[in-house]
């Protein structure tokens, strides 16, 4: 196994060779070998070990064996102790998941603080299967089932080829000592089920099983390759990235026969969940919007918005203007001019005897009204202008308002008000400009 194991870092993780490696080592059988096995490569590594405080004195037992191999391999031993069913009542989690998010956490810090380069853990791939099966039994997309990956950066698995019978032989020829988890002997985590009743019926099937088994992930592997590439050519045909926003056109969308897997492939990581009710929106109505943690997506019209969830609601921001210039939240520049230019929406011309300041800018309100220009001082809602303008509900969040007197200057970038327009009476010319 060990030359087996040396062909397949240089082949898979040639860059390892120079770095210091930091190996996730519980005392078990698969962490042990690993440990072993770098050493008679002779590579840099540290050994860190944490203590979960799950099973008693047989949790400390763990630790002190991993210390006295660290000693024995002459490598330097990081150790941790957490309270893992104190966290994982806080934060209510299972103890599984406690755990997982205590240990990664620490070994990214490790990273940081001490200066290594990569995280080794010793997932095999029995324990490859087992995650499919557990995937496969639970309903899973092709991300479930093409594996445990070989490299989240920093993160390496470098034995996910290896069985775990290859992994005990090599121990048991090279008098490496583990320590059993009792809690590996109970039926009581799904995954142990698996291990013990359900892999072994399969492997009696076929003894070839286990190889059978990487292949065909090889193949999803390679089929995984292919929707990634068809989703990139695709999602330029039908996004178009706005600032922080992405538009997919409806209609470009619904041509194609299978359009819920090219937005699943475009949305998974940005944390949504409730893919039925994504693939419903796009047949609801305009306005309709589903939420991840950070991002939501917005149906308007014949577009689906996906945006940042703004950090500010529209309703809770007010700024006062008394300089000549702002800066935030949007830049304004006010300047007293001589004549009129004909400029674009963003500048409007206004009669400076009129304005009152300091001057109000926030968030438009959903009673608002003001005056529009070129309407003879016909008052109309800043909703109806919106609804006129065809804006989204991210626009109409993103609009503001600036105010004199608690009276409507300028719907920004929009529509300026006619109460403050420039008259032939009018003796000075305030030009406002958003830049």
């Amino acid at each position: 196994m060990l030359q087996k194991f040396k062909n397949h870092i240089t082949q898979t993780f040639p860059f390892l060779e120079k770095k210091k490696l930091l190996l996730a080592t519980s005392g078990g059988l698969d962490s042990m070998v690993m440990a072993h096995l770098f050493a008679q490569l002779d590579y840099d590594f540290a050994i860190a070990h944490c203590n979960f405080q799950l099973r008693g004195l047989e949790s400390f037992g763990d630790q002190e064996f991993v210390s006295n191999a660290a000693d024995n391999l002459k490598r330097q031993f990081f150790i941790t102790q957490f309270d893992t069913e104190a966290f994982a009542k806080d934060y209510k989690l299972s103890t599984q998941v406690a755990a997982r998010e205590l240990r990664y956490n620490w070994f990214y810090e490790l990273l940081d603080t001490e200066g290594y380069d990569y995280i080794l853990t010793a997932h095999h791939a029995d324990d490859n299967l087992e995650t499919f099966i557990i995937n496969l039994s639970r309903g899973t997309g092709l991300d479930g089932l093409i594996g445990i990956p070989e490299q989240n950066e920093p993160l390496i698995r470098p034995l996910l080829p290896f069985s775990r019978e290859e992994i005990k032989q090599y121990a048991e020829d090279n008098a490496i000592e583990w320590r059993e988890d009792s809690s590996n002997a109970s039926n009581k985590y799904l995954r142990n089920k698996i291990r013990h009743d359900l892999v072994p019926v399969l492997k009696e099937i076929n003894p070839n099983f286990l190889a059978a088994f990487q292949k065909t992930q090889e193949f999803l592997q390679e089929a995984q390759i292919m929707v990634e590439d068809a989703s990139i050519m695709i999602y330029q045909q039908v996004a178009k990235e706005i600032g922080d926003e992405i538009h997919f056109d409806l209609e470009q969308l619904k041509r194609l026969a299978n359009y819920k897997s090219y937005l699943y492939q475009w949305l998974k990581e940005y944390e949504f969940s409730a893919w039925e009710d994504i693939y419903e929106l796009v047949e609801s109505q305009s306005g309709k919007q589903i939420f991840s943690s950070e991002y939501r997506l917005l149906k308007d019209r014949t577009t689906l918005i996906l945006s940042p969830i703004p950090e500010i609601q529209q309703e809770e921001f007010y700024i006062e203007i008394n300089d000549k210039e702002v800066n935030f939240p949007l830049k304004l520049r006010l300047c007293n001019v001589g004549h009129i230019t004909i400029d674009s929406n963003k500048a409007i011309f206004v009669d400076a005897d009129k304005i009152k300041f300091p001057l109000l800018l926030r968030k438009w309100n959903e009673g608002d009204v003001f005056h529009p220009f070129g309407m003879n001082g016909k008052s109309k809602k800043v909703s109806k202008l919106f609804k006129d303008e065809k804006l989204s509900l991210i626009e109409k969040e993103n609009t503001w308002i600036l105010c004199s007197d608690n009276q409507i200057v300028w719907v920004v970038g929009i529509r300026q008000d006619e109460r403050f327009k420039i008259e032939n009476t009018t003796n000075k010319i305030l030009k406002i400009e958003l830049q």
